[in-house]
């Protein structure tokens, strides 16, 4: 009896030691299996918070990005952004616009007071210049003191004594044929000329000795400068060019419309200085013929006499109309 007491004693505790070691052994692992997939729960909640945070700042900066491009466009509700392109455009044109006035007016100003191009439309200072070509005119040449001298080629406002009378026109197409002209973009006023200066106040200018040549204050002059066979005049004249006025011929004598033929006219074809618009001393265009001027050494010799040592002196023996055969006014 007692071993059977026994027996069963030890039984009992070995069924209590071998669920004791089952409840050691399997308890943790649902504790454990919990806990996975709690913390497996919480990172799936994370992500999912962070891709709705990363969707919003995707979204806000999308949005930034169109307003900053001006692409925004007004929805349905009318609580769009407004596509800034067309007024950007605009201001861009009117941008392009002022600063093509701003330097249409300085090259203006610059052509009315420093240097203006001149076209040459006619052959009456040929060989020195062609027909075409645009001549620069130096304006400061003269304005501070200093006076046109014999051999200057000049450019001169011949109202007066080219150009009896101004000739009329509609105002509108007169100035912009002026700021085209003085542009060099359109031939001259027909009240402009350019000539050279042959005679200046208080010279006596003589045509012709023996040997065909003009003479200045009793001293021939060898105008080389004058078209390859051309007579320097083939009109005879004796004047004396009174102070501040200027004695003018071209260079292609027999094609040339200047002083000898307004002899008879008032002012005997004499330009006053203050009528000279400045001294060509460039050809600007066309590029073959950009070069200065070409200045004369003909009139080195010829002494500074006046009027009052001359004697007596008229205007020659010619009329007027009678010295060439072209180059009316304007024609150069």
């Amino acid at each position: 009896m007692d071993t059977a007491a026994q027996h069963t004693e030890r039984d009992r505790s070995s069924d209590e030691e071998e669920r004791s070691r089952s409840a050691r052994v399997s308890g943790p692992e649902p504790a454990d299996q919990t806990g996975q997939a709690g913390q497996a729960g919480q990172a799936d909640q994370a992500e999912h918070v962070e891709g709705a945070d990363r969707a919003v700042r995707d979204d806000s900066a999308a949005s930034g990005a169109d307003l900053e491009d001006g692409d925004g466009t007004e929805d349905g509700d009318g609580t769009g952004e407004h596509d800034d392109t067309a007024p950007s455009g605009v201001m861009t044109w009117r941008r392009t616009g002022l600063i093509g006035i701003a330097c249409m007016v300085f090259l203006l100003l610059f052509s009315h007071f420093v240097l203006q191009p001149f076209l040459v439309p006619s052959g009456s200072m040929e060989p020195t210049l062609q027909v075409g070509d645009r001549i620069l005119v130096n304006k400061l040449a003269y304005r501070f003191g200093d006076e046109p001298r014999r051999g200057d080629v000049v450019v001169f406002d011949g109202t007066g004594s080219f150009v009896q009378d101004e000739p009329a026109g509609n105002p509108v197409t007169g100035a912009l044929h002026a700021a085209a002209a003085a542009l060099g973009l359109a031939e001259p006023d027909e009240t402009d000329f350019v000539k050279r200066v042959v005679g200046t106040g208080g010279d006596r200018v003589v045509c012709c000795d023996k040997d065909g040549r003009i003479s200045v204050n009793g001293v021939p002059v060898q105008e080389t400068y004058v078209m390859f066979g051309d007579q320097p005049s083939r009109v005879p004249f004796d004047i004396v060019v009174p102070d501040g006025t200027l004695w003018v011929m071209g260079d292609h004598r027999s094609q040339s419309s200047d002083s000898r033929d307004h002899l008879g006219q008032p002012g005997g074809g004499m330009v006053p200085v203050d009528m000279v618009v400045g001294r060509a001393d460039w050809i600007g265009w066309p590029f073959g013929r950009w070069s200065t001027v070409p200045r004369t050494t003909a009139f080195d010799a010829v002494p500074a006499w006046t009027a009052s040592r001359h004697g007596t002196a008229g205007a020659g023996t010619s009329g007027a109309g009678t010295s060439g055969t072209g180059g009316g006014p304007g024609h150069g």
